[in-house]
């Protein structure tokens, strides 16, 4: 019999065990991609994207009688010793960690473990993971709660697999803090934030109406400042991503949310950076742009997808027609906003001018960093039942894609290859940059703050191995100097930092994408540069 959780309850406390439990939780590891921006962790002495927030939020929900252990494998493996600890295995994950998770309840159930796996991946597609133990479908709520009980009686590897499905999902209020004690913040290039679940769009290959709604779910701005709060507790560095799949989804909740944010950083000397995901409708909310420049925001990701106009309609993304791209582009740049673009290849509207089309957008739109990757149906996207109902679904080893393309497979693939090639080219990509020093990077805030004797030893480390890596040993450190000894004649040290982290992975990922190393990264999770954010919502 499932125990009623008492509306309110803190997490951790709602439920009181009768049975010690050791709890292994284990995120994941990417393999290497454009995403993972893993190139550029040397220069920061960092050892992974961003921490596995969602299943960070469970391990702080479990009972606090239990123990937990956490091993993020982007930052370390977890090994004999820890499967050996533990008396339950959670894995939460994406589909691009399909192959690592059924890796990793292999080797739980070698070990005689239970395991239970969570997320979006088996929350959209529960038939890829038969051989797990216990199945979480949906967010963080009563399922949760039904498998902690479960768990409570007993450990061992049920007959046959149990399916546990969230009805009564938890207010968004009352999400613990996930659990940053568990881990070192300081090892990670980002920090994450989520703020909204859900979004009211519904772009053809989106998934996220479907499995998260279109009626955003909300924190309160409070909540988010206290995860703000645990963050730099726990060391966190540089800049913090607001994971929201739409940061405006719900645009009056944005507007309540960015004071409470702007004082936190006033009150706090500006420790951080801040970056989100927002449709280019935020360009037509100038006050709310104000207020973003005043809170620090700097980065912002738009699923831009292709500059021609005919393929938006198709994919039912017309909310980047109501203004012209390049405008809204500029408009974001004007208040210090740097645009990160998303763009698919592969769609049914693309032409063999496709690509010149994407080029021609780079250069005309400045944006220096741009997701370029080929179209991937998802389950529980109209894109996916359309191109089923087509016959045009395949799951083929080794092929970048589960889509059958009108265009020759192996023509979009070199249209895929050509883009990054160009786009990339170092000399290209600098002078991208060097017009976002000039037109973006000054119209942002540029707060004074102390810096702590921590924080400068991480910084000069930080510029020595830029110097070094960058501007001693790397093929293109002419181009680079080009654009940095300018800057740093103006004192310019963190706009040259950014440069050069950022173009350092990219003009390293298009180097692997030439000698066949590269991989089309999949226009999957949620954006590809925030790859590690989704991890397990409940």
């Amino acid at each position: 019999m499932l125990l009623p959780r008492v509306e309110g309850t803190p997490a951790g406390q709602w439920f009181t065990p009768r049975s010690a439990r050791r709890v292994l939780c284990v995120f994941p590891r990417y393999a290497d991609s454009f995403g993972t921006f893993q190139h550029a962790y040397p220069l920061l002495n960092v050892r992974a994207f961003m921490p596995p927030q969602g299943l960070l939020l469970i391990a702080a929900y479990l009972p606090r009688q239990w123990e937990v252990r956490f091993v993020d494998e982007n930052a370390r493996s977890a090994d004999d010793h820890d499967y050996a600890w533990a008396d339950v295995i959670f894995i939460s994950g994406m589909h691009v960690q399909r192959q690592r998770i059924e890796q990793i309840n292999r080797e739980a159930h070698r070990h005689g473990k239970l395991t239970v796996l969570g997320g979006p991946s088996v929350s959209a597609c529960p038939d890829h993971y038969r051989d797990i133990d216990l199945v979480h479908l949906g967010e963080l709520g009563d399922a949760t709660d039904a498998i902690v009980q479960h768990i409570d009686r007993s450990v061992e590897r049920p007959g046959k697999q149990l399916v546990f499905r969230t009805t009564d999902r938890l207010p968004m209020d009352e999400f613990p803090i996930p659990a940053y004690h568990l881990l070192d913040l300081r090892q990670y290039f980002l920090g994450s934030v989520q703020f909204s679940s859900g979004c009211p769009f519904m772009c053809e290959f989106c998934d996220i109406p479907a499995l998260y709604g279109r009626s955003p779910r909300l924190k309160s701005p409070e909540r988010v400042c206290e995860e703000l709060d645990a963050m730099r507790a726990a060391g966190l560095r540089g800049a913090v991503y607001f994971v929201d799949d739409n940061f405006v989804a719900n645009p009056h909740a944005v507007r309540d949310l960015l004071p409470k944010l702007i004082d936190w950083q006033q009150r706090h000397g500006y420790p951080y950076r801040l970056n989100c995901e927002a449709t280019l409708n935020l360009a037509k909310m100038p006050d709310t742009l104000a207020m973003m420049r005043e809170a620090n925001f700097t980065t912002v990701f738009c699923g831009i997808e292709t500059p021609e106009p005919e393929a938006l309609e198709a994919m039912r993304k017309t909310q980047n027609t109501r203004q012209p791209i390049l405008d809204a582009v500029r408009t974001l740049n004007e208040h210090g906003l740097e645009v990160v673009s998303g763009i698919i290849l592969g769609l049914d509207t693309d032409t063999p001018d496709t690509a010149d089309r994407v080029l021609e957008f780079v250069e005309r739109s400045q944006i220096p960093l741009l997701t370029i990757n080929l179209l991937y149906a998802l389950p529980k996207t109209p894109l996916y039942d359309r191109l089923v109902a087509e016959g045009r679904v395949i799951d083929e080893p080794g092929r970048a894609t589960n889509v059958v393309f009108k265009l020759p497979y192996e023509q979009v693939l070199g249209s895929w290859r050509r883009c990054i090639d160009e786009a990339y080219e170092p000399t290209k990509l600098l002078a991208r940059f060097a017009w976002q020093a000039e037109h973006t990077f000054r119209h942002r805030l540029h707060p004074k703050r102390k810096v702590t004797a921590g924080e400068m030893a991480h910084g000069l480390g930080v510029v020595r191995r830029v110097v070094w890596q960058v501007g001693w040993k790397s093929s293109y450190r002419r181009a680079f100097w080009r654009v940095a000894w300018p800057l740093l004649k103006q004192g310019r040290v963190e706009d040259v930092i950014h440069m050069a982290v950022v173009s350092h992975h990219l003009i390293r990922f298009a180097q692997d994408t030439r000698r066949g190393l590269g991989e089309a990264s999949f226009y999957s999770e949620h954006r590809d540069e925030a790859v590690a954010t989704a991890a397990l919502r409940g």
